[in-house]
């Protein structure tokens, strides 16, 4: 029987006891016994142990769920925290921390934990996923974000079939339950993306913190996603040709091996060559730092003060502050600042995603839908090398004429 210890690393350990038995100790400091065949130290059981110290280190989290018997014994709520351990090492950034994805995916199966923990998981079918998405529609989530969420909990079922922690009719049953469709729900719409205008931008831009304010401007003029402009840095982009060329090291189709290429036409080179004036970086450097920019805003401050700096004052900083500035931005700040920067110029609120589409909107009237396609990088994935060699071809044209 499965007893409980402090936390401790997995290891594997045999002992003899008449017939050979392995014992271990997973992640979360369970420990587990399986009877091996045969007498200790036979053929049988030293290959029944190799097999098994296999089968835990490519599945750490199976042990965990399912404990002496890995046969179908898990409730909902423990198939749910071996999957987010899972995924927690799955779905990471290149810097090694869990991406966005795993976000998504707690917020997902945060209704199925709270309606069906004690469920054993064998028995979660497609009436339990309709009560789960129904609980979605009456929290006032539109259409699209249930689909999408429930997809995911389809994705979690999924995973489980291929740890063998529930049957395979488990996950397929699941997957007969359709997507909610327009006009045959009470789940509301969410409102499209549409392109923004030019002048409600440029009312909004003087409202703006100026490195928040460069960022969106290059967004305005390349068509980037925002969690590419602040990943920015000097070495990833090639000033030796013209246009120059952004390549982010991560974006959002790297992990299928697509490479990424973003134009910088005569706007958006005007923008940062005006940025790096007086500002002296290490290639690898973020071009765009909250901690640099508080420190350009102090400095700032320092030199356009008019009085005597008392000596209380030299040096406010706290020596270990709870909330430190970060080395790079992310997307949701430049979100939170167009909010504000909107409500100070006295417009309608915006996004700085329909800067994309304002920019593939232009570009697609100007010059056709195969330009747009290339200018915001979107490719298929069965696409040939030399669709993708065309594609940059058509991007720069793009740049140097529009960006």
């Amino acid at each position: 029987m499965a007893r409980k210890r402090n936390p401790a690393p997995a290891y594997i350990k045999h002992t003899k006891s008449g017939r050979g038995r392995l014992q271990w100790y997973d992640a979360a400091g369970i420990r587990h016994e399986k009877l091996l065949p045969g007498l200790f130290g036979s053929p049988e059981s030293l290959a029944a142990k190799a097999r098994l110290e296999l089968e835990i280190a490519t599945s750490p989290a199976a042990p965990l769920v399912t404990g002496i018997d890995p046969r179908y014994g898990a409730s909902v709520a423990e198939l749910l925290v071996a999957f987010l351990e899972h995924a927690e090492r799955y779905y990471r950034d290149p810097d090694g921390k869990p991406g966005s994805e795993v976000v998504s995916l707690k917020r997902s199966i945060k209704p199925v934990r709270e309606l069906y923990a004690d469920l054993s998981a064998v028995e979660f079918g497609p009436k339990a996923l309709a009560v789960v998405r129904q609980s979605m529609v009456r929290a006032g989530l539109c259409r699209n974000l249930i689909n999408k969420r429930i997809d995911r909990v389809k994705r979690v079922f999924k995973w489980a079939a291929s740890e063998e922690l529930v049957p395979v009719t488990t996950y397929e049953a699941l997957r007969t339950l359709a997507g909610l469709r327009r006009g045959r729900t009470e789940a509301k719409e969410s409102e499209p993306v549409l392109p923004i205008d030019d002048e409600t931008v440029r009312a909004t831009l003087p409202h703006l913190p100026h490195y928040i304010r460069v960022m969106v401007e290059l967004l305005w003029h390349t068509g980037m996603r925002p969690s590419e402009v602040v990943a920015m840095t000097l070495d990833r982009i090639d000033r030796s040709v013209a246009p120059w060329v952004y390549r982010p090291a991560h974006h959002k189709t790297a992990h299928r091996g697509k490479a990424r290429a973003i134009p910088l036409g005569p706007n958006a080179r005007a923008v940062l060559t005006a940025f790096l004036v007086d500002r002296s970086l290490t290639p690898d450097a973020p071009l765009f730092s909250p901690k640099r920019a508080r420190d350009e805003r102090f400095e700032q401050l320092r030199l356009g003060r008019k009085t005597k700096v008392q000596p209380s004052q030299v040096s406010r900083k706290k020596t270990n502050p709870k909330r430190k500035p970060s080395e790079r931005y992310t997307a949701h700040a430049i979100t939170q600042a167009v909010a504000i920067a909107t409500e100070k110029a006295g417009v309608p609120h915006w996004h700085p995603y329909q800067l994309r589409h304002a920019f593939g909107t232009k570009v697609r009237k100007l010059f056709g839908l195969e330009h747009a396609g290339a200018a915001l990088g979107h490719t298929k994935m069965s696409a040939t090398e030399v669709y993708a060699q065309r594609d940059s071809a058509l991007a720069v044209e793009v740049a140097a004429k529009l960006g």
